[in-house]
């Protein structure tokens, strides 16, 4: 079941589908999905739109930097590439994918870590000024939704998203729907307490997974050998041209591809410790398949080969359960534009 709540003064609709097969929920989606999209993908530095048809290819994509963190001047920019795109394209609607909380009906930002947005009621600002539907989603869901519709995740009943970049970000789509819990900030997945008292986290707690498996952990070990004069990093710091501080995961994992063992071996351990967390997920959650993207997964095989080692190594019940499938990401950096897209079409219908 899916509910989208409508705006204020009309009744909420309920969107009932008779089967629970995944396969079959994705073929009722589909049949009610027509027109095309723009799918805008809000980071800390960049904006991302992109006219979005129904079967998930990108027509055309436009950028622009993102304008620091004043929310006025985000939302100028999204006019701007939405106007710009419906010039050549007639757009239907508009999903908006940022890094954040957002409520459960998608029209009010809670919390955005790259703006100043508190409680922000993005949607009905931009439905006004822009005249189409909007919809404002968590980037981790509007990823997870892509590779479910039309990426590593299809056919997937029970799918597991996580996101390795800076941190980790996570997502569900279970049975045909985003699972995004009572509140909607489920799948704060990085969050979760991998070793008590262990590294100190940007959240305030100590110890969380995303400290040990993520682009940051991967840097962040990669400079203390560095800063070790250990003979094991003359290449980290050659490639940094010897500022310890620019040693960075994408400087690892760069390296970890063209062969230097010691990059390889830090990769590595990220990934066992990817494969740990991975492993407590699915004690919890029971998923078919784990779908792993962003930047830290360009390293291919080198992390995900040690991830589904160490998932193996310490999933309860091995030998005795079917083991959930540990999969690549199929559709890039463009997954959350995608999602962000599809899943406003959806809303959209249902709204209309």
């Amino acid at each position: 079941m899916l509910n989208f709540a409508l705006p204020a003064g009309r009744a909420t609709r309920t969107v009932r589908w008779s089967s629970s097969a995944a396969v079959r929920r994705r073929g009722a989606v589909r049949q009610h999905r027509r027109g095309l999209a723009i799918g805008i993908d809000i980071g800390g530095t960049k904006v991302a739109a992109g006219v979005v048809d129904a079967e998930g290819r990108v027509l055309e994509e436009q950028r622009r930097a993102t304008p620091g963190r004043d929310p006025r001047a985000v939302e100028r920019v999204i006019v701007e590439l939405v106007q710009d795109l419906g010039e050549r394209h007639r757009i239907a609607s508009l999903g908006i994918g940022a890094a954040g909380w957002m409520d459960l009906d998608g029209g009010t930002v809670l919390f955005s870590p790259h703006l100043a947005w508190r409680n922000e009621p993005l949607r009905d600002k931009l439905q006004e000024m822009l005249r189409r539907p909007v919809l404002v989603v968590n980037d981790a869901d509007a990823a997870a939704w892509a590779e479910w519709r039309f990426g590593a995740g299809r056919g997937e009943s029970r799918l597991v998203c996580i996101t390795l970049g800076t941190g980790i970000g996570g997502a569900m789509v279970m049975d045909g729907r985003l699972e995004r819990g009572r509140f909607g900030v489920a799948g704060e997945f990085g969050h979760q307490v991998a070793v008590p008292g262990g590294h100190r986290c940007e959240c305030g707690n100590r110890g969380c997974w995303e400290q040990y498996a993520s682009g940051n952990a991967l840097g962040r070990e990669a400079r203390e050998l560095a800063r070790r004069n250990s003979p094991l990093a003359h290449e980290l710091l050659k490639a940094s041209g010897g500022v310890v501080d620019d040693i960075t995961g994408l400087t690892v994992s760069q390296l970890a591809k063209a062969g230097d063992p010691a990059s390889k071996e830090l990769l590595e351990e990220v990934g066992q410790w990817l494969g740990l967390g991975l492993a407590n997920l699915a004690a919890a959650l029971d998923p078919g398949t784990f779908v792993i993207g962003g930047g830290l997964c360009d390293a291919g095989e080198l992390l995900a080969g040690p991830a589904r080692q160490a998932f193996a190594r310490n999933l309860t019940g091995r030998g005795f359960r079917p083991p959930a499938a540990i999969k690549l990401a199929e559709l890039g950096p463009k997954a959350g534009m995608i999602g962000a897209a599809d899943l406003s079409r959806v809303s959209g219908r249902r709204h209309g």
